[in-house]
């Protein structure tokens, strides 16, 4: 017997047929006398429908709305219809189902008479997509006789007041999951709970930020100490690279925390970025699988990194970027030029994925998302202006058209020339690389390359990908230590 978090996607209970596998999933566990707390997602499509209800709310359109929220119902009346045999529990379903619509529709309404969707009232009008899957989830679980119980994660998981990306409060949340939800799993009850979403310390709706669903999802693996978390999705686990860039990608029988942190961190999308957060000081492995393809094992992602000849494990890209530079010969031991940059850019609401600095001191680049580009410029420039007018800086320049591609594996520590031999095959292959980055963890390297080498470049750098993991299973280093 063990005990598990399971996490399903949108993607998993996106269909009536999705649904019914991830039933007979459950089913499966329980059978093996398995405590188990399940977390779900939205029906996929749900999360972006209830953010268009939102802006059609603030821009007055009271059809566009109404006509969202029949489509909402309608997909979850789908799953009622075809999954639920008992009379009792359809009308059951159907009057909480109807409910939350209501409530859905009356927000609306209060946000066209506002004429603005604040991130308090955004964070509400999304959380409805777990709430109503949960429910219906839970009434065909139900319906087939396992022991479930639906939960409200914003009852168990305190945030502070950061709507749209709240971080949650640990020791309240932790105090409340084991005292609600321990005694439940005790009961033999599996707990079906919704993702995404926390609340204030007062009880207001918070949501942990897209994609929060795994992150809570590791919340109540860790508070629970589980043995194992399991994220089931669309894909078999963590691949070597994105397939729709190499159809060569395979399935990663396992790699450690740090890389899978630096693999969903530049663009891998299995995993939400805080995934391990919660689970890694209590080294609670966590597995990748696939819905739709449950006899594979998926990817185990644990504390030890395994060792590998070829040391690269993955390759990543992500587009959709922007570089900015600050240079100038009056930056050179400045003190405080690149922190300014920074902060100059994080009031401006964006993140930086990259940073690269010259030793002469005389320029430094970093990158971020390009819709925020430009507003970036403009902030730094501001922050700058009177070195910019002394003529200390030269300009702040935006380059665009350029990706990020970051090989990662936890092997290159102390291993020689992997650097070397990255880009000595990427200049043979006549890819300029524009900035490198490589942090101290050195599990990774990053550097920025111009967007149409980008498939040519992960092309050739996911080969030695492959070689890791053809050497590893021909050494027996294929599955977790």
């Amino acid at each position: 017997m063990a005990r598990l978090t399971m996490k399903f996607g949108g993607t998993s209970v996106g269909s009536p047929e999705a649904i019914a596998q991830v039933v007979e999933i459950v089913k499966d566990h329980l059978a093996q006398d398995n405590e188990l707390a399940v977390v779900l997602s939205a029906m996929s499509g749900v999360t972006d429908m209830l953010l268009e209800s939102a802006a059609a709310a603030a821009g007055g359109e009271r059809e566009r709305y109404l006509a969202i929220n029949a489509a909402i119902g309608a997909k979850h009346e789908a799953v009622i219809d075809e999954l639920i045999a008992a009379r009792s529990t359809r009308a059951a379903i159907r009057a909480s189902l109807g409910a939350l619509l209501g409530q859905h529709r009356e927000l609306c309404e209060a946000v066209s008479i506002l004429g603005e969707a604040t991130p308090r009232i955004s964070d509400a009008l999304v959380s409805f997509g777990e709430r109503l899957s949960s429910r219906v989830v839970t009434a065909v679980m139900a319906d087939r006789g396992l022991p479930v119980q639906q939960f409200d994660s914003n009852r168990f998981i305190v945030t502070d007041n950061m709507f749209q990306n709240a971080d949650p409060l640990w020791e309240e949340t932790e105090s409340r999951i084991v005292d609600g939800l321990l005694p439940v799993l005790g009961a033999g009850i599996a707990p079906i709970i919704t993702g995404f979403i926390g609340a204030t310390p007062d009880g207001t709706l918070t949501t942990l930020g897209r994609g929060g669903s795994d992150f809570s999802a590791a919340i109540f693996a860790a508070c629970l100490a589980c043995d194992e978390l399991i994220i089931w999705t669309d894909v078999d686990g963590v691949m070597t690279t994105d397939p729709r860039l190499d159809q060569r990608a395979r399935v990663l029988p396992y790699v450690s925390y740090q890389e899978i942190g630096e693999l969903a961190f530049y663009g891998a999308k299995v995993l939400h970025p805080k995934t391990v957060q919660p689970i890694i000081s209590r080294d609670i492995p966590l597995r990748v699988r696939n819905t739709f393809n449950p006899a594979h094992n998926g990817t185990l992602i644990g504390s030890r990194a395994l060792a590998s000849e070829t040391v690269i494990k993955a390759v990543t890209g992500i587009k959709d970027v922007s570089m900015l530079t600050v240079s100038g010969p009056g930056m050179l031991g400045v003190p405080g030029i690149a922190g300014r940059t920074f902060l100059a850019t994080a009031n401006a609401g964006a993140s930086i994925l990259m940073i690269s600095q010259a030793s002469s001191e005389q320029s430094f680049c970093f990158t971020v998302v390009d819709p925020l580009a430009q507003h970036v410029k403009r902030a730094v420039e501001q922050e700058l202006r009177r070195e910019i007018l002394h003529k200390d800086i030269d300009s702040v320049d935006v380059m665009s058209d350029i990706v990020i591609i970051t090989v990662v594996g936890s092997g290159m520590r102390g291993t020689p020339g992997v650097a070397g031999r990255v880009f000595s095959l990427l200049g043979d292959h006549k890819v300029n690389v524009l900035a490198i980055a490589q942090g101290s963890s050195e599990c990774s390297i990053s550097f920025i390359v111009a967007e149409d080498d980008l498939e040519r470049a992960v092309g050739e750098l996911h080969n030695l990908a492959l070689e890791t993991v053809e050497n590893d299973r021909v050494n027996g280093w294929a599955s977790a230590p």
